[in-house]
């Protein structure tokens, strides 16, 4: 069998787990296209970055639906914090190995051998394009049919803390006479599409905690986080 039909069969087989049949399959194959698989095509759509743009608002439209309609007693904030749990990277990635995301996908010679198909980042990313893929596919019903199916038992079962962690540790610190928490960048590494930044929080001028995310506004909750745990009013199973 060859590689051109071996991935025909993944898509084939990727659609019975979507419940959706693609009018345009070349959308599903940009989807599950990564970068490092187009590396003589510097088109902006050969891969799914351009997919996974769109359908990051189109998860955050759906959700934010969802919530609205399941929490109607919920202020701004409970929902926002509801939000964030939902569409953070971890549990983009999560859905994407309920799909099996990464038996379809289409990765370079590098990145394959690294392991990229288990990659929580690329699984997340991936995800999304393919979010995406349906919504340009099939429209926004569609889309929405997909994320309740695989979201709506996450929405309902969530038992974490509805506020965010910085603002937990805010309200700790002006409760004990500090000043507000500071929070500075101490370090950036990783490639330009999955950098990990590291944030380091002060309280009274005195270095606390540190943590690390994908970007600084995740970086800055895990470090809230540490402190959190630290005092007891987080356990380890409540995470940004």
């Amino acid at each position: 069998m060859t590689s051109h039909t071996r991935q025909k069969k993944a898509q084939a087989e990727l659609q019975d787990r979507l419940r959706h049949r693609f009018d345009d399959p070349m959308l599903l194959t940009r989807a599950l296209t990564h970068g490092s698989a187009t590396a003589k095509n510097n088109a902006p759509d050969a891969s799914y970055q351009r997919l996974e743009f769109l359908g990051d608002r189109v998860l955050g439209l759906a959700i934010a639906t969802m919530l609205h309609h399941a929490f109607p007693k919920a202020d701004e904030g409970e929902l926002a914090r509801r939000l964030n749990q939902l569409v953070r990277r971890e549990t983009c990635a999560d859905v994407a190995r309920e799909l099996a995301l990464g038996e379809a996908l289409v990765l370079g010679e590098s990145e394959e051998q690294t392991g990229g198909k288990r990659k929580t980042a690329i699984l997340a990313d991936v995800c999304e394009a393919v979010i995406a893929a349906v919504y340009l596919d099939g429209g926004l019903e569609a889309a929405q049919t997909l994320i309740e199916r695989h979201w709506g038992g996450r929405m309902t079962s969530y038992a974490g803390p509805l506020r965010d962690p910085k603002t937990m540790l805010q309200e700790w610190a002006q409760g004990r006479g500090k000043p507000a928490p500071r929070y500075t960048m101490t370090d950036r590494s990783g490639p330009d599409h999955a950098p990990l930044f590291t944030v380091k929080v002060e309280i009274d001028g005195e270095d606390v905690a540190s943590g690390s995310g994908g970007s600084k506004r995740i970086a800055e909750q895990r470090a809230a986080e540490t402190v959190l745990k630290r005092e007891g009013l987080l356990t380890e199973t409540d995470k940004t």
